[in-house]
């Protein structure tokens, strides 16, 4: 096993760290996310228990959700039950989208980029963290200065929504002149090497390794399964594949989670269906996603 820098996903050993926050919009997204229902504080907690989340963890995590606006709450006899905010459905309709449409690999490259400048004065400190965030988000890397490129065509109007100094962005699609080696602005804007050992570690751990053989139950599995392959995706900027390392490590690992994903999809629906108690909640805003 090569050594490997450790990172704010795993601990010292090595092992993968699911947080709780982050788990539980896995566990919504997969099992409520389009269905007008609340779901019991005591079947969340047994839920994510499944993956070695506390039930102080996860009752903490809720109460935080709450007040940041990602979940809502309501008592029902003597239980509390959850469910969904509007914010957190575009979230988790923005994530599914990304895994399972989008994907990890882009094989239809036009040749396109899309460019986007911008110049704050020095004292926005806010401002420009908060685009800087959603350009990455949105696959964009820093060219120089205040020049930020995407290999594909982008809308960037979601990703410029409601930003302050909006104004200050100027967008162009754009195509380099001939003469320019592409694949060495890539390796100069995206840390190609970091990209690949996401999707190489994803596959040590679920290809027969410790994750893969981690006893955790149907649902457990699911959810792992889901939460570590978001991580591996995470900020992922779409890089065309004929301008990457062959063989690039995401087709594999993207042909493994969704693999494993079909193995074992039937059996932690049942289980969610026999733990899960829910009540009906028509005020939610879940729209049809994965169901």
């Amino acid at each position: 096993m090569s050594t490997r820098a450790v990172t704010e996903d795993q601990d010292r050993s090595g092992e993968s760290v699911l947080r709780p926050e982050s788990l539980l919009l896995t566990l919504f997204g997969a099992h409520l996310l389009g269905r007008p229902v609340l779901l019991a504080a005591p079947s969340i907690v047994e839920a994510v228990g499944r993956v070695g989340i506390s039930p102080h963890a996860t009752r903490s995590a809720l109460a935080r959700m709450v007040k940041k606006g990602r979940l809502t709450s309501a008592r029902h006899g003597r239980r509390v039950y959850y469910g969904l905010t509007p914010r957190s459905v575009d979230v988790l309709n923005d994530g599914y989208l990304r895994i399972w449409r989008t994907g990890a690999v882009n094989r239809d490259w036009d040749g396109r980029w899309t460019m986007l400048c911008f110049s704050f004065p020095e004292a926005w400190q806010r401002q420009r963290h908060e685009l800087r965030t959603r350009l990455l988000w949105a696959g964009f890397g820093p060219l120089q200065g205040g020049v930020w490129i995407a290999p594909s065509p982008v809308d960037v109007e979601p990703v410029l929504a409601e930003i302050e100094a909006r104004e200050h962005v100027r967008c162009f699609s754009a195509q380099p002149l001939a003469g320019l080696d592409a694949a060495a602005m890539v390796r100069e804007v995206w840390d190609v090497d970091h990209l690949a050992e996401r999707y190489e570690r994803f596959i040590e751990r679920w290809d027969g390794g410790v994750a893969d053989r981690a006893q955790r139950g149907p649902l457990g599995r699911q959810l792992a399964l889901q939460e570590e392959w978001r991580l591996a995706m995470r900020q992922e900027p779409q890089l065309p594949v004929e301008l990457l390392p062959s063989p690039w490590p995401a087709e594999r690992a993207q042909q493994l989670f969704r693999r494993l994903h079909a193995d074992v999809e039937v059996a932690a629906r049942a289980e969610a269906t026999t733990l899960f108690d829910t009540i009906p909640d028509p005020g939610t805003a879940g729209s049809p996603g994965p169901h």
